[in-house]
């Protein structure tokens, strides 16, 4: 017995198994699910064609599908003749009615089907073994050369390669693999030929057939384990790749939201409408007044506001940096200014970095603020550890984990671009309300020229010259009407004339140019200080290169608050070729803080009027203005003024002694100054309002020493005022700590033992000194003893003489000092024995 299998390409497999019969085999590489919705017309359609053969009694007796490889295996008979050419003639005749079929061609339209010769025994199964140009041929026998299979299988297609037995345990079967150049020529071929019986009868094999995948399994996993050095790269590109095009733009998006409040539920006109009828209506049940406050109570500030406003009304060249004492007003200056202008405002709080415990909080505090989202800032950890498995398998870093400071300019590269999104949508929204502005005063223009026509009669309707012509003679038509338009012109020049400007604006002055000017966002960095560590210091210079590229690229407007004047630095280093537009701020004068005062009174319901004891205890605080809310929480909840200012310098007197003197004796070693420095100012400013600044530096215990007194200026113990650039004052950080200062130093107990202290490290210092006096002059009488008596020595032995006299007067002095000293601290020793006695 024998078969044939006819084979198409792209169309569904149909296989037959022959029982003591021929069959033929049409098939194809369809897909098996296109080959189940077309398998019953392609059935008949192939019935239909195999009836055109009528040779040797050609007769069908079955067709099955095989729906798995994409082909049908038909099920024939035939009768016998001498020639033996029967099959042959069979499959030449099916062949031509296949192709000269219009039904023959695939459903894309391509390629026709083909008819080969079963000669084995199909397998018909439905196992996860789908097809694939290689097949692996197993020989149940007599192995077969290279050669025989070239020329058993090359009839199904061009074959590329073919390998030769491998070796293999002695219980199994040998087998080679074909490649063929198709899988059309795979499917055929291991359709007619499994089973096949080829050799001579004394040497017969049996041929197993079946599909090879072309990837072995684990393949890939084994390459990439192997090849680290090619994979990680190419997974950092990706990586970069798809963070730069699918979450970059969102994080651009989300901070443009932000900025433009996009997900805040007060800007939405429901809530406004709610808002704006609550408002009313409690207006309407109020009786008190206005609590805006009185004009002269900010006086000092308005220059420090039009300061502002005029950098904001011009387009960014420079940065504008805000500097003055805690509390004097400068945030709530800030907030107040570009809340009137409208501004699209981004505000990054430098305090929230500088407390943050690890990179990562650092990071996720500034994302938050600026609304970077989304951030994954656990990967930094992953990282890490991939980075010490990467420099264990390639011998170096693969790069995932990026530094802190990389990580801050990411996220404000974002920012930038967002930033420049938020600036162009609000520039295309003023063209287009700047083209809506001109449109509508166009068409006014045109309105008041038609009725100008209208009234003059000048005015003509085209419409009128289809029905009664355009003649000069025609009826209804045009030629009544007067041709002068000249009076209805001249009328709407003259009142265009009266409305334009007297003076032409200039050209920054242009509406396009103002309206592009407040279409700018502002960036504010707040409690921009350098009282940070080291790690935190590069990102401040970040935001200072950042800000200064803003500025230089005309993207937005920044604004620095910082409560030091030193802190311009950094920003006046990132912006080196301009000068900072610099807005000082300082506490209130005397006469502002009680005008303060009061009307915040009058405002809470308190209509008070002060008593010159009330005024001077206010005076007391000074003008800062956070010591002035404070006392205003305190009146206002009962308390008198005498005592609310009493509790207030009491609790800076707590501050100051664990600020400047640390709790004991342990914690103020730690403190960046000593507790006699400190002690030094204290005693000084508790007598005078301000000292000299190279008087208390060059004294002990300083010595020259400016570390001390800058650190203390950073901690608001006190303020040095400078003159001409240079250092010339020292004040209290602040009003109130004048009043503090004398308090403390009015202490006796707290007195006595600092001045014991200092006073002890005094007697030391002049006693080491008087001990180094001492040995030069053992010295210098030494060297005069061993002069001879040549007048040749005379001289110097009177330069010796004159050194000495000038050491014995040092000692003298020192000496005198010493005993006062140590009669001061008899004294003082005496004053603290009467204090443990009264306790």
């Amino acid at each position: 017995m024998c078969s044939l299998v006819s084979q198409g390409r792209r169309k569904p497999a149909f296989s037959l198994i022959p029982c003591s019969q021929y069959d033929l085999v049409y098939g194809s590489a369809l897909r098996c699910y296109i080959g189940l919705l077309r398998e019953r017309t392609l059935v008949d359609t192939l019935k239909l064609q195999l009836n055109s053969v009528n040779v040797h009694n050609f007769r069908i007796l079955s067709l099955q599908p095989h729906n798995k490889d994409g082909g049908v295996f038909v099920y024939f008979e035939y009768m016998k003749d001498e020639s033996g050419q029967e099959l042959s003639d069979i499959v030449s005749q099916a062949t031509s009615a296949i192709s000269n079929s219009d039904n023959s061609s695939t459903w894309l339209g391509r390629g026709e089907g083909c008819v080969w010769l079963v000669k084995g025994t199909p397998w018909r199964e439905d196992m996860d073994r789908f097809a694939s140009p290689v097949l692996k041929v197993m020989f149940d026998g007599t192995d077969m050369n290279e050669e025989s299979l070239y020329q058993t299988f090359r009839p199904f297609g061009r074959i590329r390669d073919i390998s030769s037995p491998s070796p293999i345990p002695a219980s199994s079967m040998r087998s080679s693999s074909i490649v063929y150049e198709r899988v059309k020529s795979a499917v055929a071929a291991r359709n007619a030929m499994y089973g096949a019986n080829v050799g001579s009868n004394a040497s017969k094999t049996r041929l197993r057939v079946d599909y090879q995948r072309q990837l072995q399994a684990h393949v890939i996993r084994d390459w990439v384990s192997s090849h680290p050095k090619i994979m990680f790269p190419l997974v950092i590109f990706l990586l970069g790749a798809l963070t730069y095009t699918i979450f970059d733009p969102i994080r651009s998006l989300m901070i443009q939201g932000k900025l433009l409040n996009w997900f805040d539920y007060r800007e939405t006109k429901l809530f406004k409408w709610w808002r704006t009828y609550t408002s009313e209506y409690r207006s309407s049940l109020s009786i008190g007044g206005s609590s805006m406050l009185k004009s002269e109570v900010w006086k000092d500030r308005k220059d420090a506001e039009n300061s502002l406003k005029a950098y904001l009304a011009d387009m960014p060249s420079t940065i504008a940096f805000i500097y003055g004492p805690q509390g004097s007003g400068k945030t709530r200056m800030v907030q107040s200014v570009l809340h009137e202008t409208g501004r699209d405002i981004l505000v990054i709080d430098c305090d929230l970095l500088n407390h943050a415990t690890s990179d990562a909080q650092l990071v996720g505090a500034l994302a938050t603020q600026i609304g970077y989202k989304p951030v994954f800032t656990f990967l930094n950890s992953l990282n890490t550890l991939i980075d010490l498995a990467s420099v264990g398998l390639i011998g170096q870093k693969s790069g995932l984990s990026n530094s802190l400071p990389d990580q801050i300019q990411q996220i404000l590269h974002v920012t930038t671009t967002a930033l420049r999104g938020v600036a162009s949508k609000h520039r295309a929204q003023i063209e287009r309300h700047i083209k809506q502005q001109e449109e509508e005063s166009k068409a006014k223009l045109e309105r008041a020229k038609l009725h100008a026509k209208l009234r003059n009669g000048t005015w003509h309707d085209g419409r009128i010259d289809c029905v009664a012509g355009n003649g000069v003679m025609s009826e209804l038509g045009f030629g009544d009407e007067p041709l002068d338009s000249e009076g209805a012109e001249l009328e709407i020049l003259e009142k265009s004339h009266e409305n334009a400007p007297k003076e032409p604006l200039p050209h920054y002055q242009k509406q396009t140019d103002i309206e592009a000017v407040g279409a700018l966002p502002t960036v504010v960095i707040k409690n921009y200080s350098s009282k940070v560590g080291p790690t935190r210091d590069d990102v401040l210079n970040i935001l200072a290169q950042w800000v200064a590229n803003l500025v230089e690229t005309q993207i937005a407007h920044v604004v620095i608050i910082s409560d030091n004047r030193e802190n311009a630095k950094r920003a006046a280093k990132a912006l080196p070729t301009k000068p900072l537009h610099t807005i000082p701020l300082s506490d209130a004068d005397t006469k502002s803080s009680l005008s303060f005062v009061q009307q915040k009174l009058n405002d809470a319901g308190l209509e008070m009027e002060f008593t010159p004891g009330q005024t001077s205890y206010i005076e007391r605080l000074g003008g800062r203005a956070s010591d002035l809310e404070s006392l205003i929480h305190k009146v206002r909840g009962g308390q008198q003024v005498q005592d609310a200012v009493e509790e207030i310098i009491d609790r800076g007197m707590s501050e100051l002694r664990k600020n400047a003197f640390g709790e004991d004796a342990e914690s103020g070693k730690g403190l960046p100054w000593t507790r006699q420095q400190a002690w030094k100012v204290v005693k000084s400013l508790s007598k005078q309002p301000e000292v000299p600044y190279h008087t208390v530096l060059l004294d002990a215990p300083f010595k020259g020493d400016e570390t001390a007194l800058r650190e203390m200026e950073h901690a608001e113990v006190l303020s040095i005022g400078t003159l001409d650039g240079r250092p010339s004052t020292i004040k209290p950080g602040r009003p109130i700590l004048q009043s503090v200062f004398a308090r403390l130093a009015s202490d006796p107990i707290f007195a006595a033992n600092e001045d014991i202290v200092s006073n002890n490290e005094l007697i030391a210092s002049y006693e080491k000194t008087i001990k180094d006096h001492e040995a030069e002059l053992i010295n210098i009488n030494q060297i005069i003893s061993a002069e001879p008596s040549s007048w040749l020595f005379s001289r110097g032995s009177h330069g010796l003489k004159l050194r000495a006299r000038h050491l014995t007067s040092k000692i003298y002095a020192l000496q005198k000092k010493i005993e006062t000293m140590d009669k001061e601290n008899k004294e003082l020793k005496a004053i603290l024995a009467k204090g443990d006695k009264k306790r």
